[in-house]
Order: C-alpha cells, then sequence, then structure tokens
C-alpha cells in the first residue's frame, strides 16, 4: 500500500479508537471545564460634526450593541449621547479610552482577542492622523503608545475617512488592523462602517461554510459592499479599505481575492495578510465555543503547520511528507476528539 493510502486510511481508525479509549465518565470531566472567556469589544462613537451624521453613527452603535448580545461579546461603549465625557466634571472621551484599553492590555488582563472599532470622522494633515472624539482627539501614535507591546490578540478597526496611517502606525505582530481607506489623502465621509457593522457576524459573509464569520470574511464583505455602493451609485470610489494581520504595516485589499481564495499577491510580499483574521471569529461556531483559548491556539498551530507542510510538498520526499502530515492530522484528531481536555 502507498504511503499516501495509509495515511488516509488510518486517521478514521486513529480518531475512532481515540473516542474510544475515553470512558463516559472521563468525557464529562474533560468536557467540564470553564467556558473560554469572552471577546472583549470597544466600540468608540467619535464626534458627530453634523446631526445628520450623528444619526448614524447611532444606527451603527445599535448594529453594534446587538451584535454584541448575539455574540455574548463583553462589549464596552464609549462616545454614546448618554455615556461618559459629555461634561467637564467627567473623564473624557479619550480619557476613558486609554483607561479602558489600559486595563484590556495590562499583564494580568485576560488572553481572548481585544477588539476595538472606531466610528466616525478622521483626518490626516500630511503628518499626524487622528480620530475625532468629543473633546480631545486621538492620534494614530498615541493608540500605538496605548496598546504598546501586549501579547494578546488584538483587533482594530478604523471605519473613518483618512484612517489608513492608523494601519502603518499601528501594525504589529499578533494584531490585525483594518482601515476603510488605503491613504491619508482618502478624506471624505468613508461608508464602510456601515456596511462592516452589518456584515460581522453576518453568515451570509461565511465563505468557507464553518458556521462562523471570521474577521477576514467580514471585511471582504464589507469592502465588496463598499465597492458595489460606489458602483451603482455610478461615483468614483474615494475609499478602499485594506487589512493587515503580518505585522509589515503594508495592508492587502479585497481585489486581491476571489471569495477567499488570493488571485494575486501583493507587490514585494512573501506572505500575503488574512491569517490571523481568519483565526478571530466574534461569534465562535458551537464546536469552537467548546475550545478553551489554549486548545484553539494549539489547533490554530497544527492548522497552520499543516499548510506549511503542503506548501513544501512538491520540495519533500513522498515518506516523510506524508509521515509528518499523518502526525499533524493524528494531533488535530485528538484535540477535536476531546475539545475539553487541557492542550499541552
Amino acid at each position: 500500500m502507498s504511503t499516501k493510502r495509509r495515511c488516509s486510511s488510518l486517521l478514521p481508525f486513529v480518531a475512532t479508537t481515540f473516542l474510544a479509549s475515553i470512558s463516559p465518565g472521563a468525557y464529562s470531566l474533560l468536557r467540564a471545564n470553564d467556558a473560554p472567556e469572552q471577546t472583549s469589544l470597544v466600540v468608540v462613537i467619535g464626534a458627530a460634526g453634523e446631526e445628520s451624521y450623528g444619526e448614524i453613527f447611532a444606527e451603527e452603535a445599535a448594529l453594534w450593541r446587538k451584535t454584541a448580545t448575539d455574540s455574548a461579546a463583553r462589549l464596552t461603549l464609549i462616545g454614546a449621547a448618554d455615556s461618559a465625557g459629555a461634561s467637564d466634571a467627567q473623564p473624557t472621551d479619550k480619557e476613558r479610552l486609554q483607561s479602558v484599553i489600559a486595563a484590556e492590555t495590562s499583564a494580568g488582563a485576560r488572553a481572548s482577542p481585544l477588539w476595538i472599532v472606531f466610528l466616525g470622522h478622521g483626518t490626516f494633515d500630511g503628518r499626524t492622523a487622528a480620530f475625532n472624539l468629543r473633546g480631545p482627539d486621538v492620534t494614530s501614535a498615541e493608540l500605538t503608545d496605548w496598546l504598546g507591546a501586549s501579547r494578546r490578540p488584538i483587533a482594530v478597526v478604523n471605519t473613518t475617512a483618512a484612517s489608513a496611517p492608523f494601519l502603518t502606525a499601528l501594525s504589529a505582530p499578533n494584531r490585525v488592523v483594518i482601515t476603510a481607506t488605503k491613504t491619508g489623502q482618502e478624506r471624505n465621509y468613508a461608508r464602510f462602517g456601515r456596511f462592516f457593522a452589518k456584515r460581522v457576524i453576518d453568515p451570509a459573509a461565511d465563505l468557507d461554510k464553518d458556521d462562523q464569520t471570521s474577521l477576514f470574511e467580514a471585511f471582504l464583505a464589507a469592502a465588496r459592499d463598499t465597492a458595489e455602493y460606489y458602483r451603482s451609485e455610478g461615483r468614483i470610489a474615494t475609499e478602499h479599505p485594506l487589512l493587515d494581520d503580518d505585522g509589515d504595516g503594508r495592508g492587502v485589499r479585497v481585489d486581491f481575492f476571489e471569495r477567499d481564495k488570493l488571485v494575486k499577491r501583493p507587490a514585494g510580499e512573501a506572505a500575503v495578510d488574512g491569517a490571523l483574521a481568519r483565526k478571530l471569529h466574534l461569534k465562535p461556531s458551537a464546536a469552537d465555543r467548546q475550545l478553551t483559548p489554549a486548545q484553539r491556539a494549539e489547533r490554530d498551530r497544527l492548522e497552520a503547520a499543516v499548510a506549511a507542510l503542503r506548501a513544501k510538498k512538491a520540495t519533500l520526499p513522498e515518506e516523510a511528507y506524508f509521515a509528518e502530515l499523518e502526525k499533524l492530522l493524528v494531533a488535530l484528531a485528538r484535540l477535536n476528539a476531546a475539545p475539553k481536555a487541557v492542550s499541552r
């Protein structure tokens, strides 16, 4: 029997044997661990400037409130009309944001992902990019300083005009940065934010059909909705969303993908953004919710190792390739067979 056939035929046997080896009592204990930590969702609403924009931002905030409820994310809302920061006697929205970020990125903070979403207006004067808050604004440099070198998985989504400089400034390992524009010169009001708020847990955006919409899939869907808006209105697009998650500060556009498959590679990039964003889900599937953060990290590590191995298949001897593939797939089978077991 060939190595390839042996590997394929062995996997069902391994998975079945491993499941059978777990007694009902032990399996119950494995599943009795505490539920995974909630994702922290911080939504920052900026200064409206005009009443019409205030209504738009309020509608987007309502969408995020519903999303937080539906996904069981832990929501912190900054800048709402009824929140702190509206008078001199209270902390400003900038102070509140800095305080929340400090708590969420401290040494004792949880290990689950932190999402920070900005709704409103942004500015760029050729040197400094800022998000317009009620009271003092926050700049990309300040936000970079506040986030520091936190090892927690972080997603920053800036849905404003002139937001691209935030991507360059905030790009770092274990971090996803999404902006509504590809340069700081795209200064017209950006519509990407509303589309993103609608798509972030939308099942219709789930391209790989794993019963959960990833941050990457939500970005693709919202970016395509944005492009379609300008096309259908017969207008020149004044915003081109970007996503960066490999720490190189460049970002990738939606037109580099067909559905969720890469069709062209950005010039000069060895890797393509999207690997980390594919792993972040504001509303995980039922199967994913059974995994602890440590188990999800181990699952992601194994899946990344399988992808890397398959990319090198043509350069490896067949026996060595399938032997290594078998080890990785058996480890995945074990992890999936006992989802609440302690990862090693």
